[in-house]
């Protein structure tokens, strides 16, 4: 793991924005309790809330253990957190800047499959197997602010860059985060176009959250598109010679696989892996390697619509 440096104290000088920092060694103590703090830490950034209950719950150790480490972490940060006694919380202060630096895609695995090893910085890359090149990387603070307001039901304000109309200022309100296979999105209603929509992570700047509650009806649970959930049937695609290959591929059973997709998430699946979803099959090209079977009963969808011969 490389963490050896952590910022000992800083001090803010609001008036010429800048910031000092002293950094102590860190190398010296024990993995056990460098992986507590980094849960701190990690708990603090990207949901803004940390409680002896989630390091015991997390670690399975004592009380006392994790009161310790919470105390040290406030010695080697202390304008990180604040304690509320009535909710016995440390919630994250506006002057918070990370202890360990969290890497932006394996923060993100971490999100999606629950915090692993502490650190949220990956393993030491193997020379024997290569991962797909990735060219696209979102900012982990973007990404911190985004799960502070979907965990405390929070609106952001933004910059956002879109193909079609460029920088606008938005409001939205996030409830989830999604790979479509190339680049993260984040699920949201838009106060501007008073629906919900996905926004590509990477083209939100400026991004700062809302502290004030929202509307019922911008929660999760009135995303239809989003908790839609769409049984889907995909098979060899009929221009395959050797079919074979490809239930070998995919794992199929009885030559096709039956997967259940939420409706919002349906055309970046079938464009990720380039499914025809034409009526009767009919794109051409070994890219085409999957048909989706059962297209006569997924018409109408919006998210669809940038699926490989939808509606073709």
């Amino acid at each position: 793991m490389q963490v050896a440096l952590v910022r000992f104290k800083v001090l803010f000088n609001k008036h010429k924005n800048n910031v000092e920092c002293n950094l102590v060694d860190l190398t010296n103590i024990n993995y056990a309790q460098r992986e507590r703090l980094a849960f701190i830490d990690f708990c603090l950034q990207f949901f803004g809330q940390i409680s002896r209950a989630d390091l015991v719950n997390h670690f399975k150790t004592g009380l006392a253990s994790c009161s310790r480490d919470l105390t040290f972490y406030r010695e080697l940060a202390p304008d990180n957190l604040n304690l509320e006694h009535a909710t016995k919380q440390y919630y994250r202060t506006k002057e918070f800047i990370p202890v360990f630096k969290h890497n932006p895609e394996a923060t993100l695995n971490s999100l999606c499959r629950g915090f692993g090893d502490g650190f949220s910085n990956g393993i030491t890359p193997s020379n024997v197997c290569i991962d797909a090149t990735r060219l696209i990387h979102p900012d982990s603070n973007v990404i911190a602010s985004i799960m502070r307001a979907i965990n405390n039901r929070q609106a952001i304000s933004c910059d956002y860059v879109s193909l079609s109309s460029g920088e606008t200022k938005r409001t939205i309100i996030p409830h989830s985060l999604a790979n479509n296979g190339q680049r993260w999105h984040v699920r949201a209603f838009d106060k501007k176009n008073k629906e919900f929509r996905d926004f590509v992570c990477t083209r939100l700047q400026n991004v700062t959250e809302i502290e004030r509650p929202i509307a019922t009806i911008q929660g999760r649970e009135f995303d239809k598109q989003w908790n839609n959930i769409n049984k889907i049937i995909l098979m060899p695609h009929p221009s395959i010679k050797h079919v074979k290959a490809i239930e070998l591929d995919y794992a199929m059973v009885g030559g096709k696989i039956e997967l259940n997709v939420r409706e919002a998430l349906l055309g970046y699946l079938m464009r990720q892996w380039n499914v025809d979803c034409s009526l009767e099959s009919t794109l051409v090209g070994e890219q085409h390697q999957l048909r989706l079977d059962n297209i006569n009963e997924l018409q109408g969808i919006d998210s669809l619509s940038i699926a490989p011969g939808y509606n073709i």
